[in-house]
């Protein structure tokens, strides 16, 4: 599904739940995806983990669990 986040920001709020659901999906992987690179980018700029993980609000040790091999 190759659809713009507006788009499927308002999907995620139609009456038809499996469009609904399909839009909700496809948000969730977009957001994952956006995460991974502003992880990828704030360590190539130097942040520790701690201070990545406190923004995203997770641990230290949960953060670079999902993203230490990045």
């Amino acid at each position: 599904m190759t659809n713009d986040l507006a788009t499927l920001i308002t999907q995620a709020q139609d009456d038809d739940p499996l469009l609904a659901l399909r839009a909700t999906t496809a948000l969730r992987r977009e957001v994952e995806r956006l995460e991974a690179v502003q992880v990828r980018r704030a360590r190539m700029a130097g942040f520790p983990w701690a201070m990545i993980a406190d923004v995203i609000g997770v641990s230290k040790q949960a953060v670079h669990k999902k993203y230490g091999r990045s």
